[in-house]
């Protein structure tokens, strides 16, 4: 906080399906002023509230374009919009000399995640990249083995990061021309930043995918499932399904699971399942109900604040993640084994 005042925050476009809960959360926060604005309402879903009204419906201050936004003077901005329309905002927050948080992927392509890095760094700015899941107890709990010898040397990872198709919340996730890509775009980088903090040092060397989109065959213009193989520097081999594969009637929207396989222990955790599984008789349908820590707001709370003894993602990382992504797509056009660069 700047002269013992509140710290402004503002939320850039409520585009991407995790921008409602950074709002609510930023606005329930002691000591945090918040200001939206999200100009794009044309790309809205039928049915899809966004804009003024999505604003009034979670209770946060609104006005209708981001100069007004960037003239109300905040401290840091949390980006949220289309994955295309990273790089501008991101670069705008940098040109008013604003740290910012994106929410991830940091760019659909490494040459505007790398403008953005470079952008940031020349107006000596923040640039984070909204990774909660390195927040999770399991992941911590798994982190903490392999760092203390306990798992010995890492050979394997198979991983999975599934759930629903977002399309039918939010059209642009299909749409090629603002997303990026479907199922790898959106839930690669997740596993692919918990091990670039796993294997600190230790970067990702060659990629080989598969996709399709035979789920959900002619409603998405975008591969919906995925199957990528990743070596690490380290010799470690990931093995990561990122499909959106969860179907619409499961009670949770997916989840991150995680097998790390060493010389002497085998790992096994679950980002999300703190979780109390039941089935409703009214609903006739089984229900999960979570309890346990907020990912989103520990991330929020270090990105703010600087609380906790985990920083979050920074812009390097996510041009990491960015990379593998890359080199997945073009291993799956090309039908070979790709190398990260």
């Amino acid at each position: 906080m700047k002269g013992g005042r509140d710290m402004k925050v503002g939320v850039l476009s409520f585009a991407h399906v995790h921008a409602g809960g950074f709002a609510r959360l930023l606005a329930a926060m002691d000591g945090v002023e918040v200001l939206a604005a999200d100009p794009d309402t044309d790309l809205a879903a039928p049915g899809e509230v966004r804009g003024k009204d999505f604003a009034s419906r979670i209770g946060v201050n609104y006005v209708d374009t981001y100069e007004e936004l960037f003239a109300w003077g905040p401290d840091k901005v949390v980006v949220c919009s289309e994955n295309v329309r990273h790089r501008q905002l991101v670069e705008r927050a940098a040109t008013h000399g604003v740290d910012v948080l994106c929410e991830k992927p940091l760019a659909t392509t490494p040459a505007d995640g790398a403008a953005m890095v470079e952008a940031c760094r020349a107006a000596g700015v923040r640039l984070a990249v909204a990774h909660p899941v390195r927040f999770s107890p399991a992941h911590l709990a798994v982190r903490e083995a392999v760092r203390a010898g306990t798992t010995g040397e890492v050979l394997t990872v198979a991983a999975a990061n599934n759930g629903y198709m977002p399309g039918d919340r939010s059209r642009w996730f299909t749409d090629p021309e603002l997303s990026g890509g479907g199922a790898v775009m959106d839930h690669t980088v997740h596993v692919a930043d918990l091990l670039d903090d796993l294997f600190e040092g230790s970067p990702a060397r060659t990629v080989y995918a598969q996709t399709n989109n035979l789920l959900y065959e002619g409603r998405a213009a975008v591969e919906t499932a995925g199957l990528l193989t990743v070596t690490y520097a380290n010799g470690a081999v990931l093995t990561l399904d990122c499909s959106w594969s969860q179907p619409q009637h499961h009670p949770a929207w997916g989840g991150l699971s995680m097998q790390v396989v060493g010389e002497r222990a085998a790992l096994e955790m679950d980002a999300f399942d703190q979780k109390v599984h039941g089935f409703s008789e009214t609903a006739r349908a089984a229900v999960e109900l979570p309890y346990g820590v907020d990912l989103d707001a520990l991330m929020l709370r270090s990105f703010l604040f600087g609380e906790g003894s985990l920083d979050v993602t920074d812009g390097e990382a996510g041009l990491r993640t960015v990379r593998i992504v890359a080199a997945a797509y073009e291993s799956a056009r090309t039908g070979r084994v790709v190398d990260v660069t």
